[in-house]
């Protein structure tokens, strides 16, 4: 592959990112990444006392997952990638990637993600660090490569729908 393309699959805690994620992956035969696994082990128990990181917290586990993707275009790979991806100065450093970056905003009501992470175990992130994600959140601007997607539909439509607008 001459020109690797990386889609990274970006919203808040609960969307959804990581089970659509490995789908489009599967689907797409790509290398898939969680960001999660990114981060430092200091960011990761800050998150679960309840602490939104900060911008300078977030800056490393940025760089890395940026310097993931360059690697893996570097290798003429193209992946999958999960990142919340809140702001457009985070989606900026992964733009510093080789290769091209193709943004998918798994979009939801406050409501309906609130209700996923009630359900959800065995996850660092607590619900009550959801409204913090919300505030910080900066959807898709016209001028970014990418895609909003509702999270209303089964996991396997949002996928299908990705992948038929990056056709």
């Amino acid at each position: 592959m001459n020109d690797p393309q990386h889609l990274v699959v970006m919203g808040v805690s609960g969307c959804g990112k990581t089970t659509v994620g490995k789908l489009l992956a599967a689907r797409l035969e790509r290398p898939f990444a969680e960001a999660d696994d990114f981060h430092s082990p200091a960011n990761i128990d800050k998150m679960a006392a309840g602490i939104p990181l900060t911008d300078a917290d977030r800056q490393p586990w940025l760089r890395d997952l940026r310097d993931w993707l360059s690697a893996q275009a570097d290798a003429g790979r193209s992946t999958v990638v999960t990142c919340s991806a809140l702001r457009r100065r985070y989606r900026d450093v992964l733009r510093g990637a080789r290769g091209r970056l193709y943004f998918a905003h798994l979009s939801g009501t406050a409501q309906q993600i609130a209700e996923r992470l009630r359900q959800r175990d065995g996850h660092f992130m607590p619900p009550t660090l959801l409204p913090s994600q919300f505030d910080a959140l900066e959807p898709l601007a016209p001028d970014e490569t990418g895609t909003t997607v509702d999270i209303g539909p089964a996991a396997e439509l949002i996928a299908q729908r990705i992948i038929d607008r990056l056709e």
